[in-house]
């Protein structure tokens, strides 16, 4: 078999780990058009493999994929029947074929859970949702489905590269779905329907996740906003000292410090940070 081909530029720096270190030649993939299979030709295993490594280094994703599914077709059974499998979710990912990477990575686990290289198609999987992720204003299932799946290498693989980069990115899937709390939350307030923000505004809050996210502060901030707006001057003063202890260089803080003075209330610590602008109080939208 010839050599491993020369990494191209992925997506992840793991991604390209792996496939080195399985000593695999990277792959691509079939679109999700149908197209006519691979006239069936009894051929040497190490000849339909390498013909696929042939397509890849033209990027000729399609063609590459349909050679190593035909590995797996004519020799189900050996070891280049699983290499072509971690080919194929690779190729897949290349194309963009998200789906299609997602079910031969479930294929992969399937038939070989304790192999060396399950935790590339537990991470494969994973990232393949991560990467469908959509803007705060959509729906959030492949949020959801990146973190369950981020967290399940993490549980399975604490100690591997891929768990190191899998945390990274929970703590982004994370920031998205607080901003989809806070996305939702700003729509109520606008809509002045201030319970139902409230309760945005607190999932937020808290959840222990959602905490460490760039948008805590702002949860915070538009707590004092909400509860100002209703006339709960403790309540707010209660939010504003909190958003003051953990944030107190925070602009956020400078503009709760200034709206609870403006109504008569203020909390007990002067902000460190100073207010950006007027327009920090009006809600996206």
């Amino acid at each position: 078999m010839r050599s491993p081909l020369p990494a191209p530029t992925l997506r992840s720096g793991l991604i390209l780990a792996v496939a080195a270190t399985a000593a695999l030649t990277v792959s691509a993939c079939a679109g999700k058009a149908e197209r006519p299979r691979l006239a069936y030709e009894e051929r040497p295993v190490e000849a339909l493999y390498n013909t696929g490594y042939q397509r890849l280094e033209r990027k000729r994703w399609r063609d590459a994929v349909d050679y190593f599914q035909e590995v797996e077709r004519q020799h189900p059974y050996s070891e280049w029947a699983r290499r072509a499998i971690l080919m194929q979710i690779y190729a897949y990912y290349q194309n963009g074929s998200y789906p299609e990477a997602i079910a031969a990575a479930d294929r992969f686990i399937q038939l070989f859970p304790g192999n060396p290289s399950a935790p590339y198609a537990f991470y494969m999987k994973a990232v393949c949702n991560f990467e469908q992720i959509v803007d705060v204003g959509r729906d959030q299932g492949y949020a959801q489905a990146a973190l369950g799946g981020l967290r399940d290498v993490v549980r399975r693989y604490p100690g591997t590269s891929f768990a190191t980069d899998a945390r990274v990115k929970i703590d982004m899937v994370n920031d998205q779905l607080a901003g989809k709390e806070m996305n939702v939350g700003r729509y109520y307030q606008r809509a002045h329907q201030p319970l139902a923000a409230i309760n945005r505004y607190k999932s937020v809050i808290d959840n222990e996740d959602f905490q460490r996210t760039s948008h805590a502060p702002e949860a915070l901030y538009r707590l004092v906003e909400v509860y100002v707006s209703l006339g709960l001057k403790e309540e707010a003063t209660r939010n504003a000292a909190v958003l003051g202890h953990n944030y107190p260089g925070s602009a956020w803080y400078a503009e709760a410090y200034a709206l609870l003075s403006e109504n008569g209330a203020q909390p007990g610590v002067a902000p460190e940070g100073k207010r950006e602008s007027w327009l920090r109080r009006i809600i996206p939208g």
